[in-house]
C-alpha cells in the first residue's frame, strides 16, 4: 500500500520495483519490454478500489467479468511477439487498455488497432486512453472477425481465450507476421505462431489461465 508522500512518485516507485522484480525472475528480456512497461501508469488502468493492487504481479478485475492481465504475462507475450517500432499490431480484447498502452509504448500508439467485445469497455477505455495521451484505436466488434480494414499487420494477439486461433485473425496478418494467443477451453496454452506461405508454425509457451473469447458461434 501506499502511505504519505506524493502518490504519482509512490506508485513511480511501485512500478519501478514490479518491473526490476520481473527482470531479475527471468519473466521479461527485451530492452524495449522492459521501458514500456516502466512507462505505462498500470494504477490508472484499474478500479480506484484496486489502485493500491496496481503493481503487484497478478490480474485483477476490471468489470464486465474482464480481467486486467498481470504485467509478467502482458510483458512476456510482447517478448514473445518480438516488436520493433513501427510495426502494425492488432489486439483482440481490448479490456481496460494496458495491454494495448504497453504495446504502443514499443511500436507506436498510432499502430495499435484493438478490438472490444463489450460496448461500454470500449467507450471507457477510449476515454482512458486519450486522458493519457494514447492514440490507439479502438473499435467495438467480434475479436473473431478481426479489424481488415487496416490488414495487414506485422504481429496480433489475444488477450482473452479462444478454442483455436480465429481464422480471420491469421488471414489478416502479412506472412511472417506472428501471433500469441492463449488457446484451449478448461485448460489453456499460451501459443505463438508465425505466419507461413504454407501455413502457421507453432510453439507452445506453458499453461495460463484467461476469461474467455466472446462472440463468435457463442
Amino acid at each position: 500500500m501506499f502511505w504519505g508522500g506524493d502518490a504519482d512518485d509512490d506508485f513511480e516507485a511501485a512500478r519501478e520495483r514490479m518491473v526490476e522484480a520481473l527482470v531479475e525472475a527471468g519473466r521479461i528480456e527485451r530492452d524495449s519490454t522492459i521501458a514500456a512497461l516502466k512507462a505505462v501508469p498500470r494504477h490508472e488502468f484499474v478500479p480506484e478500489a484496486r489502485t493500491n493492487s496496481a503493481y503487484a504481479d497478478r490480474p485483477l478485475p476490471i468489470g464486465s467479468n474482464q480481467t486486467i492481465s498481470a504485467p509478467h504475462m502482458v510483458g512476456a507475450m510482447c517478448d514473445l511477439l518480438d516488436l520493433d517500432a513501427g510495426e502494425t499490431v492488432l489486439e483482440i480484447g481490448t479490456g481496460c487498455g494496458y495491454h494495448a498502452a504497453v504495446t504502443a509504448e514499443i511500436v507506436g500508439d498510432d499502430n495499435v488497432y484493438s478490438v472490444e467485445y463489450v460496448p461500454e469497455l470500449a467507450e471507457d477505455t477510449r476515454e482512458r486512453l486519450a486522458d493519457l495521451g494514447y492514440d490507439i484505436h479502438v473499435r467495438v466488434g467480434d475479436g473473431h472477425e478481426g479489424w481488415p480494414e487496416h490488414a495487414p499487420y506485422d504481429a496480433a494477439y489475444l488477450t482473452c481465450a479462444a478454442p483455436e486461433l480465429p481464422e480471420a485473425v491469421v488471414d489478416q496478418l502479412r506472412v511472417g507476421g506472428r501471433i500469441v494467443a492463449p488457446l484451449g477451453t478448461a485448460r489453456q496454452t499460451l501459443v505463438k505462431a508465425v505466419k507461413t506461405e504454407d501455413g502457421l508454425d507453432r510453439e507452445s509457451h506453458g499453461a495460463v489461465r484467461f476469461v474467455p473469447m466472446q462472440g463468435g458461434d457463442s
